[in-house]
């Protein structure tokens, strides 16, 4: 009969095919992207590192918070200097990554535990500062056209 404590737990429903990023690798993701880029990226990792669904809707909900709190930005501070709503919205997006990355936390521990490697953000990181960066661009000045 096989002892239940010497049975390992850790891991045990995770795929470990795709290596999961670095947690703080994801905040230059938000910092340069926005947060529709971070939250796609904390989204996929969130699966890559085993979260559950509930955390990764509540990822996906925090996203879609800071898109609107990124808008009330530009409808509070819509003037004509741009840098300081650059400035905005980028501590929106860094402030939605952090939150994102303490739903990822105890999953990212977990992995640390199984001694493997994180894999490369450096592709998917950039395609979502490009792609989804271009996008949130387009979106929030289609909301500062509303105005």
């Amino acid at each position: 009969m096989p002892d239940e404590l010497l049975r390992p737990t850790i891991g045990a429903s995770v795929d470990m095919s795709a290596r999961p990023w670095r947690l703080m690798s994801q905040t230059y993701v938000a910092f340069f992207g926005g947060v529709i880029a971070t939250t796609v990226i904390a989204f996929l990792n969130a699966r890559r590192l085993g979260v559950g669904l509930d955390k990764r809707r509540l990822i996906l909900a925090v996203g879609a918070a800071g898109m609107v709190l990124s808008a009330v930005v530009i409808r509070l501070l819509a003037t004509d200097d741009s840098s300081g709503l650059r400035v905005a919205i980028r501590i929106v997006a860094v402030a939605c990554c952090l939150l994102q990355l303490r739903l990822q936390r105890p999953m990212d521990r977990a992995f640390q535990l199984r001694g493997s490697d994180y894999g490369s953000l450096w592709g998917p990181g950039l395609a979502a500062v490009f792609g989804c960066g271009l996008l949130e661009v387009v979106l929030l000045a289609a909301v500062a056209g509303a105005l």
